[in-house]
């Protein structure tokens, strides 16, 4: 026995059609309310109770289809590596603290003049905001050792990065800080930390807003597992990578409320 959806839910916006209603046409704009409204009706009438979609079996042996998917785990700290609660939550504070100075100067900053010498890349130019925030030397793998570096290299930023200053960042929109968050954590999942990396990282999580878009929450996830990961490699609890990849698992987890990625002390 066919089941009719009309007799199962009440009209939420009933209108009875008069007579000459099923000569209406749905190509023409309504004139007025009613007929709007009895377009509406004619259009779901006509609609199949049950869709069924066409694909196309060759479509899904393509390389990029995805069949099966699995959620990477986070690794847990070493033993000795974990940081206390204590400190987490002094971590948290503090970043609170940064970002409502970054909202609450974000007017003023915007304002001054960037260096003749600053020149921000496109939104789309992801390689150009790897280049602009990493600098060219670690972009092109050309990076020299701490003995070999120059003294005078740390002053020309087209080579080391330009700092997240807040006169740069807070020329950010949301759109921008995003796509350039996940371009540099996209960057991290086959790199080494870096202290440049780590500075940009926080800025831009400092000016992430909440609620996240569902986009940002799969990235900062990301780049907590990445650190996790790192974390976990380490050999020693004295490596200077430590505190800043810690910081940032923190911060993902405690203040952006990923609580199953967060640390648990011993």
């Amino acid at each position: 026995m066919k089941c009719d959806a009309e007799d199962l839910m009440p009209r939420m916006l009933p209108v009875e059609f008069g007579e000459g209603s099923t000569d209406v046409d749905l190509k023409a704009p309504p004139r007025n309310p009613q007929e709007y409204l009895r377009q509406v009706q004619l259009e779901a009438s006509l609609c199949p109770e049950v869709a069924v979609a066409q694909i196309d079996p060759k479509k899904l042996k393509k390389k990029k289809q995805t069949v099966n998917a699995s959620v990477a785990e986070c690794h847990a700290a070493p033993v000795g590596f974990c940081p206390s609660l204590s400190w987490q939550r002094q971590q948290v504070g503090h970043f609170s603290d940064v970002r409502q100075s970054i909202a609450k100067n974000r007017k003023h900053w915007s304002s001054h003049n960037l260096d003749d010498n600053v020149l921000m890349p496109k939104l789309t130019d992801e390689e150009g905001w790897k280049r602009f925030c990493l600098g060219e030397k670690v972009y092109l793998g050309t990076s020299p050792s701490h003995t070999d570096a120059e003294p005078e290299a740390a002053l020309d930023y087209s080579k080391v990065g330009f700092p997240p200053f807040q006169s740069i960042v807070s020329r950010l929109n949301q759109s921008t800080v995003l796509m350039v968050l996940e371009t540099l954590i996209t960057w991290f999942e086959e790199q080494d930390f870096i202290p440049q990396l780590g500075r940009w990282l926080y800025a831009l999580l400092a000016c992430l807003e909440k609620p996240l878009l569902p986009e940002a929450h799969s990235s900062i996830r990301q780049l907590a597992r990445r650190c996790a990961q790192l974390r976990s490699t380490l050999e020693s609890q004295e490596d200077e990578k430590l505190p800043a990849l810690n910081l940032l698992i923190c911060l993902v987890a405690r203040y952006f409320e990923q609580n199953d990625l967060a640390d648990q002390p011993e």
